[in-house]
């Protein structure tokens, strides 16, 4: 896929804009014959995932202390009530009104397990303050349990919070930069069970793309049993394909998927366009095509100005000074011939867009129009 992507800088530029623009068309089109035909193959495991290997989410509520003063106010009663639960469990008797949590924070403690991870495998973790903390920055994460959605602990976690921001505050100002309440402890968190899974008793395989496709899907199943020698792969729907396990690889399928993942195939997509309203970004797909089409764009300005203008009177004369309201209006509209766009190719498309002096605003509204009239041969996804 050759994207083209337009940003908003472009917008404040038009004439600049016009030459990028049509200096890459143009720059594609002379590289069209050096690539036409060529296959893009891209490797099985780097398009669809195997049955089984996932991750799994674990979650935990603990607290992160040795903070210096950005912790939790006052008005934090869990964090309190936290604090006193876990000095009680250690025996020491606190009165709970006398405890300041301004270096303590509450957190949700957040991490993937792998379902290959094994008692004694350490995973990354990230915490998140709860409560109304304004930085984690050098505090510590006590020893937090971590559970799976089926109640059960499969790690611990605990050490040092790593904060990739600062913040700053003093009387009259303050200064922030990124996020100091979220943070990491890279292999904070030791896997103390295993997920009840075992890979090499499976009967058979399932593969799952990514982006389902039933083009991509057949080709996965017939490049597979062509390298493999056997009908072995079965495309079952535009997502799913079947592997049968041979004889000889029952129980060891660790070396049959080895040789199945770094298979290559040329994936299939469907054609469509991404447009992001929030920085004017869009992006056309090679793929994307347009059914011939009149277009003119244009924009019709109106601009409105009201001024006061003073009347005064000679001196003596016995008159009155009056203020009069002036109003100018003036009338702008752009001249945009039609212009007939039989585009079939991306090049054509962005050549024809281009001819109008569409900006990348200008290019939103137009593939709002195509869309809405059908002349738009592929999906439009505005972000």
């Amino acid at each position: 896929m050759h994207p083209i992507i337009m940003s908003t800088s472009l917008a404040m530029r038009p004439v600049r804009a016009l030459a990028v623009l049509a200096l890459a068309a143009l720059t594609m089109l002379a590289a069209l014959p050096l690539t036409a035909g060529t296959a893009h193959g891209a490797r099985i495991k780097d398009i669809a995932s195997v049955s089984g290997m996932r991750r799994n989410q674990l979650v935990g509520y603990g607290l992160v202390v040795g903070l210096s003063g950005t912790g939790d106010q006052r008005g934090s009663d869990f964090t309190v009530q936290s604090i006193f639960n876990m000095l009680d469990k250690m025996g020491v008797r606190v009165d709970k009104a006398t405890l300041k949590p301004k270096n303590v924070a509450a957190v949700m403690v957040t991490a993937q397990m792998p379902v290959s991870a094994r008692p004694g495998s350490r995973l990354d973790v990230t915490v998140s303050s709860i409560g109304d903390a304004t930085s984690l920055l050098g505090g510590v994460l006590l020893v937090t349990p971590m559970k799976g959605v089926d109640g059960n602990i499969y790690a611990i976690a605990q050490g040092s919070v790593l904060v990739g921001g600062v913040s700053a505050q003093g009387a009259g100002a303050s200064v922030s930069k990124n996020i100091t309440t979220v943070g990491l402890l890279p292999g904070g968190a030791n896997v103390e069970r295993a997920v009840a899974f075992s890979f090499n008793d499976q009967a058979d395989l399932t593969l799952s793309l990514r982006n389902p496709d039933f083009s991509t899907a057949t080709r996965v199943a017939k490049r597979v049993n062509e390298t493999m020698g056997a009908a072995m792969a079965t495309a079952i729907d535009a997502g799913t394909i079947r592997l049968a396990v041979p004889p000889e690889n029952q129980g060891n399928l660790a070396p049959l998927m080895a040789s199945i993942e770094n298979i290559e195939v040329t994936p299939d997509h469907r054609a469509r366009v991404v447009v992001d309203e929030k920085t004017g970004t869009v992006v056309l797909g090679q793929n994307v095509q347009i059914s011939p089409v009149a277009i003119t764009h244009g924009n019709l300005q109106i601009q409105v100005q009201e001024s006061a203008d003073v009347s005064q009177p000679l001196p003596f004369s016995g008159g009155q000074t009056v203020v009069t309201p002036q109003t100018n209006i003036g009338v702008t509209e752009e001249n945009r011939k039609l212009k007939m766009i039989e585009g079939a190719t991306l090049q054509e498309l962005v050549e024809g867009l281009n001819a109008l002096g569409a900006t990348p605003r200008d290019l939103i509204s137009i593939l709002r129009t195509l869309e809405s009239s059908g002349a738009l041969a592929a999906d439009l996804e505005v972000n």
